[in-house]
């Protein structure tokens, strides 16, 4: 791949990250208009003809495992293991 063709494919990545950004804050913006019908109604599900919105609480327990590393950090360096992976950046 020529010096060219690699300028114009960061270009059009560039672009298309742009447009995803735009769309992923679109989607945003619907989800948040329909989050306040929901709250406005006092509903959790919203039903239509060819649609159900579900917006519930949901409760997960998680485990902490930076407070666990400050109290046991004996178990948590036995415990730990590492990972490699490579990270794709454009700058």
């Amino acid at each position: 791949m020529s010096v060219y063709e690699v300028d114009a494919k960061v270009k059009e990545l560039r672009e298309l990250r742009n447009m995803e950004a735009e769309v992923k804050s679109a989607i945003t913006a619907i989800e948040d208009s329909l989050k306040a019908e929901m709250l406005a109604k006092n509903t959790e599900v919203l039903a239509g003809k060819d649609y159900l919105i579900t917006w519930k609480t949901i409760i997960t327990n998680r485990f902490d495992s930076a407070a666990f590393k400050l109290t046991h950090a004996d178990l948590f360096a036995q415990f730990s293991r590492s990972t490699t992976t490579r990270r794709f950046v454009i700058a």
